[in-house]
């Protein structure tokens, strides 16, 4: 057929098949594409996917792309991966949403890395850790045996183990301090084997003590500025550190004037905020003010104590398990068994083993000593991290 007469066959067709109902030119179609053959139905196939399919994340601007990512859930952007390579492609670019994904997770977040394929993988990563964690599966034990008596306090510092009631140390100052059952505190020189001081004031044990540096402005102390807490049964007290002989505490810090709630010895201090369990709960205080300010109560469990606080986690045990809680929920997340250890009213042989993780997971803390506690046969026991297998 003549070009020219093809023209007018094509428009004379079309004013006829414009003017067919719907079924009709379903009829009309379906006796065309049976009378064509395949390279008519692959031209048809390569039209039909241009006419009916946008691929959107290909044709809006990169800008767009990433704002419209931003309301899937990061699940959902694992699987949008799986399209195809240019899906793949402008979704792992997004830096922000993947960040946004690892900070939910409880993930800290180093902002000056921009490599977003980087915050993928950490999010990967984050993901397959979270999961081990619901599932009590993120740790592994060991045990130290050597001891041939009872083991009655543990220090951990920089990965190594110390096993001796409540001690805490500090390298700069080269100060050791020591809480004793006869309801003193006393700061050492470990350099010199001395003791330079003995603070009294405490009518109970002292179970707990804990040098570290300041971190905010107080009422009493500036940040950069040395403290020293100590605690009984039922009070909290501050003291300066200084050597001068019969020194005053500055402050004490209770939760019940009538002594109706007791402390346990758990006592947590990071420079900003002051953690202490109870039978009721665990208490925070703000160390600017000296405040409460909250208690996290946990109704389902009795006798939790304390391990660990951080900005996002708190390491807790009890008699059978070591829990995990997210603060930000204030819900038990994850729990480890654990065997018949030794008793002890004081606490002294439990210890929690790094911290960092406390204030978010960030893929290279969440390694090495998690908990350890004496054991009747006088071996320690240990809670480790699991590598990510």
């Amino acid at each position: 057929m003549e070009r020219k007469d093809f023209e007018t066959w094509l428009d004379n067709i079309s004013v006829t098949f414009l003017s067919l109902t719907d079924l009709q030119k379903n009829e009309t179609l379906d006796h065309l594409i049976s009378l064509s053959g395949a390279v008519q139905l692959r031209h048809l196939s390569n039209n039909l996917e241009t006419l009916l399919k946008r691929d959107f994340l290909k044709l809006l601007p990169l800008e767009l792309s990433f704002y419209l990512l931003k309301w899937l859930d990061p699940q959902t952007l694992l699987t949008c991966c799986l399209v195809s390579k240019q899906w793949n492609k402008v979704i792992s670019a997004c830096t922000e949403v993947w960040q946004t994904a690892c900070k939910n997770l409880g993930w800290q977040i180093d902002d000056s890395v921009q490599d977003a394929l980087h915050w993928k993988k950490v999010y990967l990563k984050a993901i397959l850790r979270m999961k081990q964690l619901e599932d009590h599966e993120a740790f592994e034990t060991s045990s130290l045996i050597g001891h041939s008596a009872r083991v009655y306090a543990l220090y951990y510092k920089d990965g190594l183990l110390c096993t001796v009631f409540s001690v805490d140390y500090n390298d700069e100052l080269d100060i050791l301090v020591s809480g004793s059952a006869d309801f003193t505190v006393k700061v050492w020189a470990l350099s010199a084997g001395t003791c330079l001081n003995t603070l009294t004031g405490h009518t109970e044990w002292v179970t707990k003590v804990v040098l570290q540096k300041c971190k905010v402005k107080s009422l009493l102390h500036s940040p950069g500025d040395y403290i020293l807490l100590s605690a009984d049964k039922y009070e909290i007290k501050i003291w300066p550190i200084g050597r001068e002989i019969n020194c005053k505490c500055l402050k004490t810090l209770s939760v019940s004037e009538d002594r109706s709630i007791c402390l346990q010895p758990r006592l947590h201090f990071d420079g900003k905020y002051i953690v202490c369990s109870s039978a009721l709960g665990l208490y925070q205080w703000d160390f600017a003010s000296y405040d409460i300010l909250r208690v996290i109560k946990i109704p389902e469990i009795a006798n939790l104590a304390l391990l660990g606080f951080g900005d996002i986690f708190a390491l807790l045990f009890d008699n059978r398990y070591l829990y995990i809680m997210d603060l930000r929920t204030e819900s038990l997340i994850s729990r480890w068994p654990l065997p018949e250890y030794r008793k002890s009213k004081r606490g002294s042989s439990f210890l929690a083993g790094e911290a960092s993780w406390l204030n978010g997971l960030d893929g290279h803390n969440d390694t090495g000593l998690v908990f350890a506690t004496s054991m009747p046969d006088h071996s320690i026991h240990l809670v480790l991290w699991k590598e990510h297998g």
